[in-house]
C-alpha cells in the first residue's frame, strides 16, 4: 500500500505540473500542428511510380577456367542489398539520363546543371524496396511529374537489366577466351612431351607396343624372367617331394613300407612283381595255420620259407630303392640351384633394362598425365561453349511502372498525425523543463528545507481585501490561521508589534498586513496599521484615506503622536499613513523618534502592524526587523526564488529580528492540489455567500 500511495503522488505531482503549464503545452501544440499543416500544404505533390524486377543470380554454371566456383553465390544474402547498390551506381544512372534527356529536361533557365548534380537529384526521387522471401525487387520513382517517374523507374530497370546481361556476356566471352587458350597451351605441352617419348624410344630402341600405359618393360626379359621362374617353381616342387618320400621312408619299418610304397607314389618293377607274392604267401600262410596245420606241417615249412625268400628279396629292393631317391634328390636339388642361378640371373638382365628406361618411363608417365589434362580441359571447353548457347536472363521486369493517378506524398494525414504526436511530446516536455528551470518556491517544504521557518498560513490566489467583501467570507479563514499561528509563535506574551516584509515588491505584504488587521479588529483588538513603506505605501489606498500627513512628518518632528493617528472605516483599526516620501527613509525609519513611536504604539494598542518595503536590495524593511518583536515574511507561490528565502532569513538575523514565520500568498489551490486540505474551508461556504463577496484585485498586490 505505501508503494502504491507514492507512485499515485508522483502520477499528481505530473499532472499538476501539466496543468500548469496546460498554456504552453497548448501553444506549442498548436504551432507544432499548424506549421506541419502550413509546410504539408505548400509541399510539392509528388507522384510514386514502381516496377517490379525479379532479379536472379549470375549462372552458377558459369565459371572461369581453374577456379571451379560460381562467381555469385545465389545463398548470398547479401545479393539483394548488393543490388540495390548497384541500381544507384552512376553506370546505371548515367545511361538513364542520357536516354530520358534529364540534362536538357531539368535546365533551369536556359542553364544546363552538372550531370553530377542530376545523379544526386535522381537517387533522391528513389525508393527501392524489397519484396520479403521473394527475389523481386520494387524500384519507386518520386517526381511532380507522374509520366516522368514511370519513364525514370522503367528505363533504371531496363538499364539494370542489359548491364546484368552485359557484365554476364563479358564474363562467359572472358571465360571462354581464358579456357580457350589455357587449352591451346595444354595442347602444346602434350605435342611438346610427346615428341620427347619418341625420339627416346627411338635413340635407346625400347620396344613400346602400348604407348599409352605407364608401365613399359622389354618383353624380351620378360618372357625369360617368367620361363626361369616357372622352372624355377617346377624344380622346387620336385625337390620337395622327394624330401617327403625320403622322410617317409625313414620314419617306417620295413613292413609298414612294403604297404605304404603305393601310398607314397613310389613306383618299382620289382617290388610291384614281388609284393601281390609275398602278400599272397602270407595270406596262405595264415589260412593253413586257422585250418588247423600244426607248426611242423611240411606244407607250412614251404610256405615260411618262400615268404622268407620274398622277404628278402623285398628288404634288398627297398634298400636300393632308398640309395636310388637319395641320388635323384641330390640331382634334383643341383638343378633346382641351377634353375635359381638362372632365375637370378634373368631379373638382373630385367631391372639392368629398366634401369635403361627410366627416363623413357618419365617421360611417357608426363606425357600421359598433359594428355589426360588437355581431354579434361577439350570436354570442358565444349560444355562451356554449348552452355554459352542457353539463354539465362537474370533480370526479367514483371510489372513496368504506369503514371500515378494520385500524389504519393506528402502524406498530409500522416504528417498530422505525427504533428499532434509530435506536437504533444514538445509541449509537454517543454513544460518539465520549464518547470525544471522554475526555482521558485512550489511547495511548504521548499520553505522548510532552505530556511527552516514553519508556514504560518497559505492564502488562495483569489483572496481579495477583506474589509471590502460583502458577507462571510472563506479568505477570512486563511488570516484567522495566519492570526492564531502568530499568537503561538509570541517570543513572549506581550509581544504586539509586528512587521511584515517581503523579499521583491509584489508579493502581497501589504495586502496580506491589511487583511490581517482587519482578523485582529474582529476579534476585539485595537489595530494599529503603520505604513512604514517609505516607497511605495499602499494602506491609505486600500481604506481610501488621505495619506498625505503621517509617520514622515512625526518623525521630522512637525506634528505629533495623536495627530499621525486616523481611524479607519474598519472598526478597531487605525492607521498612520507614510506621510510625504522622504529623500532618505532609512533616516527615517532608523530614528529615535521612530523608536518612541513604536514604544507608545506599543502601549496604546493591543496589535502594531508596520508595512515594510521589499527586504532584499533596500536597508528599510531589515531596519524595522531590528525594532519590532516579529516579523513575518510574504512569498509569493511559484514566483520568490528558493534560493532568495535564505537571503531573506539571514537579512533579518544579522540585524537582531526575529523572523516567526513565513505566508505563502496567492496559491492557485485549482491546479496545487496538494494545498487542498489548507483551503478546504471554502467548501463549508454556500455557493450564494461565495457569489456576494467581491474583491478588488487591482488593489491587492503592492
Amino acid at each position: 500500500m505505501p508503494d502504491t500511495g507514492e507512485v499515485q503522488l508522483h502520477f499528481l505531482d505530473y499532472w499538476r505540473v501539466v496543468k500548469n503549464r496546460w498554456g504552453i503545452i497548448t501553444l506549442t501544440f498548436l504551432l507544432v500542428v499548424v506549421t506541419a499543416y502550413i509546410t504539408s500544404y505548400f509541399l510539392p505533390r509528388e507522384y510514386l511510380s514502381k516496377v517490379t524486377l525479379e532479379v536472379k543470380p549470375d549462372d552458377p554454371n558459369l565459371t572461369i577456367f581453374g577456379q571451379g566456383q560460381s562467381y555469385r553465390s545465389e545463398a548470398d544474402p547479401r545479393f539483394a542489398s548488393t543490388q540495390f547498390q548497384i541500381m544507384q551506381k552512376k553506370e546505371i544512372i548515367y545511361p538513364v539520363i542520357d536516354e530520358l534527356r534529364l540534362v536538357d529536361k531539368w535546365a533551369i533557365g536556359g542553364m544546363k546543371l552538372p550531370k553530377e548534380q542530376i545523379f544526386i537529384r535522381v537517387l533522391r526521387m528513389m525508393d527501392m524496396k524489397e519484396v520479403r522471401n521473394t527475389n523481386l525487387l520494387e524500384i519507386g520513382v518520386y517526381s511532380t511529374d507522374p509520366q516522368e517517374a514511370a519513364n525514370i523507374a522503367n528505363t533504371v530497370a531496363v538499364q539494370y537489366r542489359k548491364r546484368r546481361i552485359d557484365d554476364q556476356k563479358q564474363m562467359i566471352n572472358l571465360g571462354l577466351a581464358e579456357l580457350s587458350e589455357e587449352v591451346a597451351k595444354q595442347r602444346q605441352k602434350v605435342q611438346l612431351a610427346h615428341d620427347e617419348v619418341t625420339m627416346i624410344r627411338e635413340r635407346d630402341q625400347i620396344p613400346d607396343p602400348d604407348s599409352d600405359t605407364n608401365e613399359v618393360v622389354p618383353l624380351s626379359q620378360t618372357k625369360d624372367l617368367a620361363d626361369a621362374q616357372q622352372q624355377v617353381a617346377e624344380a622346387q616342387v620336385n625337390v620337395d617331394g622327394l624330401k617327403t618320400q625320403i622322410t617317409q621312408l625313414e620314419k617306417m619299418t620295413p613292413d609298414e613300407m612294403v604297404s605304404v610304397l603305393p601310398l607314397l607314389n613310389i613306383q618299382d618293377p620289382t617290388v610291384s612283381k614281388i609284393l601281390p607274392l609275398y602278400q599272397d604267401t602270407m595270406a596262405e600262410e595264415a589260412r593253413l595255420t586257422n585250418s588247423g596245420l600244426g607248426e611242423n606241417h611240411p606244407r607250412l615249412k614251404s610256405l615260411r620259407a618262400q615268404k622268407v625268400i620274398y622277404r628278402k628279396q623285398l628288404d634288398a629292393q627297398i634298400e636300393s630303392l632308398r640309395k636310388s631317391l637319395n641320388s635323384r634328390l641330390e640331382i634334383a636339388q643341383k638343378i633346382l640351384e641351377g634353375r635359381i642361378a638362372t632365375r637370378e640371373n634373368a631379373q638382373k638382365k630385367q631391372i639392368t633394362a629398366r634401369t635403361s628406361i627410366t627416363e623413357y618411363v618419365q617421360k611417357k608417365n608426363n606425357y600421359n598425365a598433359e594428355k589426360r589434362i588437355l581431354d579434361t580441359a577439350e570436354a570442358r571447353l565444349e560444355t562451356e561453349k554449348m552452355q554459352a548457347q542457353m539463354t539465362f536472363q537474370p533480370a526479367k521486369i514483371w510489372e513496368k511502372a504506369e503514371p500515378a493517378i494520385g500524389p504519393a506524398r506528402p502524406n498530409v494525414a500522416m504528417y498530422m498525425v505525427i504533428a499532434v504526436l509530435v506536437g504533444l511530446i514538445w509541449g509537454v516536455g517543454l513544460a518539465f523543463f520549464l518547470e525544471y528551470l522554475d526555482t521558485s518556491v512550489k511547495t511548504l517544504s521548499d520553505v522548510e528545507k532552505f530556511i527552516g521557518v514553519s508556514v504560518l498560513a497559505v492564502v488562495p490566489k483569489i483572496a481579495g481585501l477583506l474589509h471590502k467583501m460583502e458577507g462571510r467570507s472563506p479568505d477570512a479563514e486563511t488570516y484567522r490561521t495566519l492570526r492564531t499561528n502568530i499568537e503561538f509563535h509570541k517570543p513572549a506574551p506581550d509581544a504586539n508589534t509586528i512587521t511584515v516584509i517581503s523579499g521583491g515588491p509584489g508579493e502581497g505584504k501589504s495586502t496580506t498586513l491589511c487583511n490581517l488587521a482587519y482578523i485582529y479588529a474582529n476579534a476585539g483588538n485595537n489595530v494599529l496599521i503603520v505604513d512604514a513603506d517609505l516607497r511605495r505605501p499602499s494602506q491609505s489606498n486600500f481604506f481610501d484615506m488621505d495619506g498625505s500627513v503621517g509617520l514622515v512628518n512625526y518623525v521630522n518632528g512637525e506634528v505629533e503622536f495623536e495627530d499621525v493617528i486616523r481611524p479607519t472605516p474598519v472598526e478597531h483599526i487605525w492607521l498612520i499613513p507614510s506621510g510625504p516620501l522622504p529623500k532618505d527613509p532609512v533616516a527615517i525609519l532608523n530614528s529615535h523618534r521612530m523608536v518612541e513611536l513604536i514604544g507608545r504604539a506599543k502601549a496604546q494598542f493591543d496589535v502594531v502592524l508596520f508595512d515594510s518595503p521589499p527586504i532584499l536590495g533596500l536597508s528599510d524593511g531589515a531596519v524595522l526587523s531590528s525594532v519590532v518583536e516579529m516579523t513575518v515574511m510574504v512569498v509569493q507561490h511559484r514566483r520568490f526564488p528558493r534560493a532568495s528565502l535564505l537571503r531573506v532569513k539571514q537579512a533579518v538575523l544579522n540585524v537582531g529580528g526575529n523572523l516567526t514565520g513565513v505566508v505563502l500568498n496567492r496559491v492557485d489551490t485549482r491546479d496545487d492540489q496538494n494545498y487542498y486540505y489548507y483551503t478546504s474551508y471554502y467548501d463549508y461556504y454556500s455557493p450564494t455567500e461565495r457569489g456576494k463577496k467581491t474583491r478588488t484585485e487591482s488593489e491587492t498586490e503592492v
